[in-house]
């Protein structure tokens, strides 16, 4: 594309009308006619001087230095066009749209595109800022003030002829109110609620304050302005308390003087009802209306729905990312016209839920403050997002204030529960509201009707801006502490049914999933207890959930365990708790690396768990100090103390125990050159931790296997052991394990002369470490590295180069693809049946 002209610049957008039923009559046709159609309009575009900025599917979007050049490209189209089967509207206007990276931003580029949409086929509609730009020998037409359905004020527009077309499609019998900002983004709630007004007479757009409701209900209505030649009405209802004024409201908008429904009777109109939710009492009202007024619809806009028979309910959700980042920029633009975005704007749309109006508020800061120091101030969200704008709504100058607003309409119940339900980070079940909120499920029904409680698939939560202004509700209450104490305490049951403590392992498996979903009330239940020095508490939440910290982030492991555990008032828990959690902070200092630290705590909790006379925890500890003396190469030393360790599970008949003490053994054998018998203990590990449900370790195993086998030469077997593993890594989410299991299948497509695949792998996790208890990538990182490099060639720097810019997610994707996995059965890899190591 030409570089664009800048400074004031003349817009011209085009489009076929009809091109839907222009489809279907000429068929197959269609692609040659709109090629052609195409060629037409660029040729007489590029004449004149015309730079190509965009376009989408039938649209042209085309810019000019000069006015007098746009205007006579378009009337040179057109010409080119009349004996075509296709007709296209035009728009030209002039103004000093921005120039971005994505081409032109700013409000004239929605000007324009709304002049466009304004006209008909075969007709250039002129604005009012370019016409004094022609020459007064360009015959024009006056068409007079026009409002565009971007609802701006009146513009005055023209056309090139003095052909006749019917009324210009704008807005007129409407008292909709000026728009000074275009709507950004929104266009599959435009396509869905538009069907939706078209099908129900009563349309009600429910959500959270802030989310958009009344911009969309607005723009809705301007779209469907031709639909109801007798009007579209808007009744602002924010200033009303008392129901029975409802009618009288929408009364003085239509025009009524005397008697809504007479006055209404037959004629088709649209009434928006706009702010609902504080006169929700008046639902019957909007019912008769309906029931009297047989050609009339209503759309309403409200955080909560009015529950009438003929209602539908259409919930306005936070916009796409892209759309949120878009309206950023946008108003951003509107206080520093040279406003460039940074990563930190996405970061900012995601951390204020999406919401529009947070997201507007925090725009107008940037006169003060760059994206990243915005960022960096959002910990205090309500606070920093006020406007001073003068025309905006009281209530919607602060983010607190409209939130504040919502909550004010709640009765009592409805607020105390909503304060409780603060307490939750992220999501949460329903039990846990009943059981920590004290939850009655009508209440918590009418909290989710009146958009302040969400619901994602089985889970409820609320919105990061609105639980903001919760919890100070709930941590000014006298009951605050009340409610965090029962909160820790269920989700100290909900670690504990996970079995993610690997000392006291049940019946029944692990289940990581459960605390993958709830990590987030975990940690928050974890935070309160060392700030409330309920030490114990804490100490028994983060050792129930031992193995999530190991396979997540072993480090942040070691922090929680470090603030529970180093203080001297946290001496007096009880000693077994003390031992168990001990273990359990050496796991994530043990997998992070730190191996002397992690010999101490593991000798700390041996002491302790040898005072108790607990010979289960002393068999644990006897094993993990095991490892560290094999990692350390005390090879006789590891064995002596692994044994003693096997040989107390198998006297108490301890499968997980010795699902561990074997793999260990099988290490031990690996490091001592004997590889057979460790390919025969480590296979016997994988399988022995299948059967007592910890796939962590089976994935541990089976990724020790494919190293042991790719040493041996047996590549098929190996390879397939590795997806194996990845495979089970990757469902649990288990950092080290992924990452081990992406740099082994780099070594094996490497063997396999797959050089640019393995660089591309290699790349990915080139800078990581991550151990596990057999040895992990820490482990056999060297053996792999170097075979790769013996290996490597032109194609694998490339590929290397490439895989630097990867994710962890996205290397795993390639590891596991389908159509250059050799060893993959139906789409996926083959989870072993069979743990023979000579299969």
């Amino acid at each position: 594309m030409r570089e664009l002209p800048s400074g004031t610049v003349t817009l011209l957008f085009t489009d076929i009308e009809g091109s839907t039923r222009l489809l279907h009559e000429l068929g197959d046709r269609y692609p040659e006619v709109l090629s052609e159609h195409r060629r037409g309009l660029r040729d007489a575009c590029s004449r004149h001087g015309g730079v190509e900025v965009d376009t989408q599917g039938d649209a042209l979007f085309v810019a000019f230095a000069r006015a007098a050049d746009a205007v006579a490209a378009a009337g040179a189209a057109q010409e080119g066009l009349a004996e075509g089967p296709v007709r296209v509207r035009m728009g030209v206007h002039t103004g000093e749209p921005v120039v971005s990276d994505e081409g032109y931003v700013g409000m004239d580029v929605h000007r324009a595109a709304r002049i466009m949409s304004a006209g008909h086929g075969g007709q250039i509609l002129i604005s009012e800022t370019t016409q004094p730009l022609l020459d007064p020998t360009v015959a024009l037409r006056d068409l007079g003030e026009h409002r565009l359905k971007d609802l701006s004020a009146p513009l005055r527009l023209y056309q090139l002829g003095a052909k006749e077309f019917p009324p210009l499609k704008t807005l007129y019998r409407t008292n909709l109110p000026v728009q000074q900002t275009p709507l950004v983004g929104r266009e599959r709630e435009l396509e869905e609620a538009t069907a939706l007004i078209r099908s129900h007479r009563l349309l009600t757009l429910t959500g959270p304050g802030g989310s958009g409701k009344t911009r969309l209900a607005l723009q809705l209505g301007a779209e469907a302005v031709e639909e109801f030649p007798d009007g579209v009405f808007w009744v602002p209802l924010q200033a009303l308390r008392d129901p029975a004024l409802v009618e009288r409201a929408i009364a003085a908008s239509v025009g009524a003087d005397d008697g809504l429904i007479d006055y209404v009777g037959n004629k088709r109109l649209l009434v928006l009802l706009d702010n609902f939710e504080q006169v929700v009492e008046a639902a019957p009202t909007v019912s008769s209306l309906l029931a009297g007024t047989p050609n009339a619809r209503v759309l309403v806009t409200s955080r909560e729905p009015l529950q009438v028979e003929s209602e539908q309910r259409y919930p306005v959700e936070p916009p796409p990312d892209d759309d949120a980042a878009a309206l950023f920029v946008e108003r951003a633009r509107a206080v520093v016209p040279a406003f460039s975005p940074t990563p930190a704007v996405d970061e900012i749309c995601r951390r204020l839920d999406g919401l529009p109006l947070a997201i507007e508020l925090a725009a107008a800061r940037v006169a003060l403050l760059d994206p990243d120091e915005l960022l960096a101030r959002l910990d205090q969200r309500l606070p920093l997002l006020a406007s001073r704008s003068r025309d905006a709504p009281e209530r919607q100058r602060t983010l607190r204030a409209t939130i504040e607003w919502s909550y004010d309409l709640l009765e009592p119940k409805e607020q105390q529960l909503f304060r409780r339900l603060a307490v939750f980070r992220g999501s949460f079940s329903l039990e846990a509201a009943e059981v920590v909120g004290g939850a009655d499920l009508s209440v918590l029904e009418l909290l989710l009707l009146k958009s302040l409680v969400r619901r994602w698939g089985t889970r409820l939560g609320l919105l990061d801006t609105i639980r903001e202004y919760a919890r100070e509700r709930l941590e000014e209450s006298p009951e605050a502490e009340e409610i965090h104490q029962r909160h820790a305490e269920f989700f100290l049951t909900v670690a504990e049914s996970a079995n993610l403590n690997s000392g006291k392992l049940a019946p029944g498996g692990q289940h990581l999933e459960i605390a993958i979903a709830e990590q987030n009330n975990i940690r928050g239940a974890l935070a309160w207890t060392v700030r409330s020095g309920s030490f114990a508490l804490g100490l028994e939440i983060a050792t129930a959930i031992e193995q999530f910290w190991v396979t997540d982030d072993p480090r942040e492991g070691m922090r929680w365990f470090g603030r529970l555990l180093e203080r001297p008032d946290a001496e007096a828990v009880a000693p077994d708790l003390r031992a168990h959690a001990l273990r359990a902070y050496g796991s994530s200092t043990d997998i992070s690396g730190h191996d002397d630290a992690a010999v101490e705590l593991y000798g700390q909790s041996l002491d302790l768990f040898e005072q108790l006379g607990d010979e289960h925890g002393r068999a644990v500890l006897l094993h993990r100090l095991g490892i560290q003396a094999m990692r350390r190469g005390e090879l006789e030393r590891a064995r002596e103390l692994v044994q003693a360790s096997h040989e107390i599970h198998e006297r108490t008949d301890d499968r997980w125990g010795r699902a561990q003490t074997t793999g260990t053994l099988g290490a031990i054998a690996r490091d001592e050159g004997d590889e057979r018998s460790a390919l025969e203990l480590v296979g016997e590990s994988a399988a022995l931790a299948r059967e007592v449900g910890v796939p962590w370790w089976e994935s541990g195993a089976l990724a020790e296997l494919a190293c042991l086998s790719l040493n041996t030469g047996l590549l098929e077997n190996g390879e397939s052991r590795a997806r194996e593993s990845l495979v089970i890594a990757d469902e649990l989410r288990d950092r080290p394990g992924r990452i081990f299991g992406v740099g082994i299948l780099a070594r094996a497509a490497a063997e396999r002369g797959q050089l640019e695949r393995a660089g591309r792998l290699w790349g990915a996790i080139e800078n990581e470490d991550a151990g596990a208890p057999l040895g992990g990538w820490r482990r056999h990182r060297q053996t792999c590295e170097g075979r790769v490099r013996e290996l490597s060639g032109p194609e694998f720097d490339r590929g290397c180069a490439e895989g630097r810019a990867l994710t962890l997610d996205d290397a795993v994707s390639i590891a596991l693809d389908s159509e250059a996995s050799p060893t993959k059965v139906g789409g996926h890899p083959a989870r072993a049946q069979s743990l023979d190591p000579q299969r």
